[in-house]
């Protein structure tokens, strides 16, 4: 009787290898899911779905763009985080992915442990711009006038925890200054109000502080990323004046934790060839977006770093959400 129960077991478990191995090899049979937390029309959606769109085409099945906002983007991941692990459902995310943990009461979900990083899939250069008749003219000038001037710059960013709240927290204390920090539920909303002179400055990405650019109402003083960027070459990177300063916004795809190997590694190949389609990069390119596919370790490996600033960053500046 033992044995017989043995043999049932070991039948049982042979075929379930086998068709697993099955399911791994027909990846994919039927659609893919980009689950993300971000509204239509946004610089993240815009992306992702010209990227799905392209996916689909090189997997031979649909890959279906869902936005699922709210909740700091905490109902997008819990979404993907209770999916199976099978390569059909995925997280198009960002910042939230390194500083949920420390600005969400009663966080149910860690993040670490219930996701696998795919893939690093774009960056957004973020930019300090200033009003027209701003008096610093250049970067320097502006930490020279905001150190002597204490408490009295004003800045916009959006949101409050954001990439771009992040990268002026970590920005004033590098340079040791102080700024008024005001928060905005969304990057057009800075831009009106700096170009109309309600605040002094913005920490925005690229392509949101275009139309400032382009009415003549501000002047982009330095750009977030480790080294200048072409859509704006003549402002330099932060990181000439504070070394290491690397504070994009950017966008990556996790799987939810047990995710086979295999399918990851077909996912990030698949991926990254729309990501390098050279009509994609053109349609992406005036809006400043850095197409940035990585391998999944070196994902994983940037993934640690930023955490360990963000977190950082969070801790020394007190950031709280108050709602």
């Amino acid at each position: 009787m033992k044995r017989r129960h043995f043999l049932q077991a070991a039948a049982g478990a042979a075929a379930f290898a086998v068709s697993h191995a099955r399911a791994q090899s027909d990846w994919p049979s039927r659609n893919i899911r980009f689950v993300i937390p971000f509204p239509p029309g946004g610089g993240g959606d815009v992306v992702c779905r010209a990227a799905a769109e392209k996916t689909s085409e090189i997997v031979k099945q649909p890959v279906i763009v869902e936005n699922r906002t709210g909740g700091n983007a905490v109902i997008a991941a819990s979404v993907v985080a209770q999916a199976p692990p099978d390569g059909y459902t995925y997280l198009w995310e960002g910042n939230n992915h390194l500083t949920n943990k420390l600005l969400v009461k009663d966080l149910t979900i860690d993040y670490q442990k219930a996701f696998t990083p795919v893939m690093l899939t774009a960056r957004f250069p973020q930019v300090i711009a200033v009003r027209q008749d701003f008096p610093a003219q250049t970067f320097d000038e502006f930490v020279k006038y905001a150190k002597a001037n204490p408490g009295k710059v004003t800045c916009g960013t959006p949101p409050a925890g954001g990439a771009g709240h992040l990268a002026l927290a970590l920005l004033q204390r590098l340079g040791d200054f102080t700024v008024i920090h005001t928060p905005y539920k969304g990057g057009p909303d800075a831009t009106r109000d700096l170009m109309g002179g309600q605040i002094d400055s913005v920490f925005l990405t690229t392509s949101t502080i275009r139309p400032a650019i382009q009415a003549g109402k501000a002047r982009v003083i330095a750009v977030s990323s480790a080294q200048r960027v072409a859509m704006f070459p003549d402002a330099p990177a932060i990181a000439e004046r504070y070394p290491g300063y690397d504070m994009d916004d950017w966008n990556g795809l996790f799987a939810p934790a047990g995710t086979p190997a295999v399918i990851i590694a077909r996912t990030n190949a698949a991926v990254t060839q729309a990501l390098k389609d050279p009509g994609l990069v053109e349609k992406l390119a005036p809006s400043g977006t850095v197409l940035s596919p990585t391998t999944s370790a070196e994902f994983a490996a940037w993934l640690s770093k930023q955490r360990e600033t963000m977190e950082k960053t969070i801790r020394d500046a007190n950031i709280v959400l108050t709602s």
